[in-house]
């Protein structure tokens, strides 16, 4: 009897090894391909990723000037068309993070460009024959002044936003005249343009309810989709009856591009 028992016993621990390894063999090969399927996924994302950078960059080579891949997307839209109208809002350096400087360089655009920054007015006066550089701040109302900080570490980052340029570091305060979009093209004397680029540090929406798009009719904006104003920026193509180009949206981690829809 004691013997039948131990023999019970002996057999209920030999069959409990046997689930313990099953159940250990079971986990191992479940965590291998959990890690497999982890890493073929990303894998197959960077695949993805490069192959759409890519087509771009086979097609036109690397970017020269724009931060990201602002210059080459705008190439592609108007498939390198010369002789081109641009407004530039935001614009910044002549050069350097431009992305309409190749337009005027190398395919014979002309257009406008504006910044609440007065110092760059030589530069463009100098270097950018073809375009006009105005030093404005953009808004939803002319006519007035603001208070505009400019970041000495870093020019691109200054703004209207005291709050925000706190967050910078040191800044020297500005007093700049403000304008509306519309007021400063019709100063301009401009009716129609091709294109529309802005980045203004969360002051697009103000900038673009200054704006009658409807009017003006670019066919392609692009414009830094913030996040804490994205949904203003949305809102305001939306009801314009400008559609994101979807193409685009992973060619480039800051801007959004619009194209009318009609």
């Amino acid at each position: 009897m004691e013997k039948s028992v131990r023999l019970n016993f002996a057999t209920m621990d030999s069959s409990k090894k046997r689930i313990r390894l099953l159940i250990g063999i079971l986990i191992t090969v479940t965590a291998a391909y959990l890690l497999y399927s982890y890493l073929a996924t990303k894998a197959q994302s960077r695949s993805h990723e490069k192959t759409e950078k890519n087509w771009l960059t086979e097609k036109y080579g690397s970017k020269l000037y724009s931060q990201n891949n602002e210059e080459l997307i705008i190439r592609d839209f108007f498939d390198d068309r010369s002789g081109g109208f641009f407004v530039d809002v935001g614009a910044g350096h002549y050069r350097i993070n431009s992305n309409t400087y190749y337009l005027e360089k190398y395919l014979d655009w002309n257009g406008i460009a504006v910044d609440a920054i007065p110092n760059y007015e030589r530069q463009y006066l100098e270097k950018r024959k073809n375009t006009r550089y105005f030093s404005f701040y953009v808004a939803d109302r002319s006519d007035e002044k603001i208070d505009f900080y400019m970041i000495q570490k870093n020019r691109r980052l200054s703004t209207g936003i005291e709050s925000d340029a706190k967050k910078q570091g040191e800044y020297t305060i500005l007093k700049v005249p403000t304008i509306t979009l519309n007021d400063l093209l019709a100063r301009a004397g401009v009716k129609r343009f091709d294109l529309l680029s802005m980045d203004i540090q969360r002051a697009e929406p103000a900038a673009l309810a200054g704006f009658d798009i409807k009017r003006f009719k670019p066919s392609l904006v692009c414009i830094k989709a913030h996040e804490a104003v994205l949904d203003q920026i949305l809102n305001y193509f939306e009801k314009c009856d400008y559609s994101v180009i979807e193409k685009y949206k992973k060619l480039d981690p800051l801007n959004l591009y619009f194209s009318p829809e009609n």
